[in-house]
């Protein structure tokens, strides 16, 4: 069997951080449709360690 020809099945996890207002959520919605495009699954959590609302229409947490 050809090696090209074997399914992957394994997950991969990475993780994107940085300040306030740095941009990780806007990449984080440019990855996405990237991402699936090329087949791929994709599940995202969103942590905020400060109190917040998360569905608040336009900001980018209601977005995500």
């Amino acid at each position: 069997m050809r090696e090209d020809s074997v399914k992957d099945d394994r997950q991969l996890i990475f993780a994107i951080s940085g300040y306030k207002n740095s941009g990780k959520t806007t990449l984080i919605e440019n990855l996405i449709p990237i991402l699936t495009g090329y087949g791929y699954k994709v599940a995202t959590i969103k942590h905020d360690a400060h109190d917040f609302e998360p569905d608040v229409p336009g900001t980018d947490t209601y977005r995500h």
